[in-house]
């Protein structure tokens, strides 16, 4: 059983794809990284990239080449600079130069030697990437990965994505965490409490989760804050500040905490809290789709969705805590991580059931643990949430992480909301539905998919709307 902890599955990284950016960005540098282990990279004369099935169809549109410039020279996605990604790039288009890891430069053209296989895909998964080097001394090696979603990557060959660790408390399904909560009197956050301290000391525990919600905080905040129109070439206008500025009136603050605090000032009117929670969601996705640091919960197509109900509960629900909101952030995670072993986090094999239908049922369980719900009241709101996220499909234009994607980060988020309400006023025991059973059919539902509405844009709006018009 793969042991997955919260901070796999809410990764800091940088937008558009988890996928297509994050697992790309991920495999580069990690290659760099091994070959660095077992050799001198100065012993490397030329390197190849090679982007296969999903990855190659939509790559360019989900920044699938920027992403493994940055992996290759070394760059890390959490702590990179925005701002920099651009001038790192074009310095390696202009001079047709890579410093690999930042120790080795070799010469390297971005129109030949990052190969885009459109028609072929590697057997394991759709995402495939591999990377052939040459060396001084006339040999060749060949490192092929899988981008499985989230932000996971797999070498070939590897069996699991977790980590080789006991938990006291191993979680693959539903019925596992509520047997854990039922018989030990904890409730989920609690037990995720447990295995978490496996892997690290209860404060770093803490100020990690913490982190992780700032980031989501100020991701919000810059994407209420931005204007313009987003890159890629749809012409896509941001929405997130207009609303911001409408609903915020003629109040004034200076950072981040002092717009929380002005938030929870406006009005409680049913329109206008509904309006913020789409504000919300389209202010993080608006920074994901430009290439800006986002937090993957459980991928960058969806990060929207958990920071958006988060934030309703901080802004708009009683006795919220520091405490809260971790314990908020382990719920989320523990859900996102049986979505991940029952079936799938990645668009390119589910659909966008994988993307938004996870984080609307993360956020479902999440929001239903804090607002007093119990282990069973959680499970059911993410099980409400997923079951009517069924079957939805990744279409999106032009392969670019907008539309539809960003709209529907706000539609998740409702979703998580009502299904919250819904199971706080069910009594589970007469559920006919289970968590472990809508991942099953999930998961069957993920295989029956047709092709094209996997993340290819070879389907449904992709292919219907005029992008002329966008």
């Amino acid at each position: 059983m793969e042991a997955i902890s919260v901070f796999d599955i809410l990764k800091i990284g940088i937008g558009p794809s988890s996928s297509h950016t994050l697992g790309p960005w991920r495999a580069a540098q990690r290659c760099m990284q091994e070959v660095g282990q077992k050799m001198s990279l100065k012993e490397i004369v030329k390197v190849q990239v090679l982007l296969y099935g999903s990855l190659a169809k939509t790559g360019i549109g989900h920044g699938t080449d920027i992403a493994v410039l940055m992996g290759l020279s070394g760059a890390d996605p959490v702590t990179v600079k925005e701002d920099a990604i651009p001038h790192i790039v074009q310095t390696i288009k202009d001079t047709s130069q890579i410093n690999l890891l930042g120790q080795h430069s070799i010469p390297f053209s971005y129109r030949d030697d990052i190969c885009f296989y459109h028609n072929e895909s590697l057997p394991f998964h759709p995402n495939g990437i591999q990377f052939h080097l040459w060396l001084a001394n006339g040999e060749e090696i060949w490192e092929t990965y899988y981008s499985v979603g989230g932000g996971f990557i797999i070498k070939e060959n590897e069996q699991f994505t977790g980590n080789k660790v006991e938990l006291p408390y191993p979680v693959q399904t539903g019925k596992d965490i509520e047997r854990y909560c039922q018989e030990f009197h904890k409730s989920i956050s609690a037990v995720v409490w447990e295995n978490e301290k496996v892997w690290r000391t209860r404060e770093d525990i803490r100020s990690g989760l913490l982190n992780i919600y700032h980031v989501m905080l100020n991701c919000a905040y810059t994407g209420c804050h931005a204007e313009g129109i987003l890159p890629g070439g749809l012409k896509v206008a941001r929405r997130a500040g207009a609303i911001n500025r409408k609903l915020m009136g003629d109040q004034t603050y200076q950072d981040a905490s002092e717009w929380i605090e002005a938030i929870r000032r406006t009005s409680k009117s049913f329109e206008c809290v509904t309006k913020w929670i789409s504000c919300f969601a389209l202010a993080v996705n608006e920074v994901n789709a430009s290439l800006g640091r986002v937090v993957t919960a459980p991928t960058n197509g969806a990060a929207g969705v958990i920071p958006a109900v988060l934030l309703y509960y901080v802004c708009f629900c009683k006795d919220v805590s520091e405490e809260k909101i971790i314990q908020f952030l382990m719920v989320a995670g523990q859900i996102g991580s049986i979505f991940k072993q029952g079936a799938t986090l990645s668009a390119a094999m589910g659909g966008c059931q994988a993307e938004i239908g996870v984080s609307s049922a993360m956020a479902a369980a999440a929001l239903t643990e804090c607002l007093g719900g119990s282990s069973g009241q959680a499970l059911m709101a993410a099980e409400i949430a997923m079951e009517h996220h069924l079957g939805l499909t990744c279409d999106p234009i032009r392969g670019l992480v907008q539309i539809p994607c960003i709209e529907r980060n706000t539609m998740g988020a409702m979703k998580a909301i009502t299904a919250c309400n819904i199971a706080l006023e069910s009594n589970p025991s007469l559920a006919k539905v289970s968590l472990d059973d809508v991942v099953k059919t999930m998961w069957q539902t993920a295989l029956d998919m047709n092709g094209k509405y996997k993340e290819t844009s070879e389907g449904g709006l992709a292919v219907s709307v005029n992008v002329a018009e966008c």
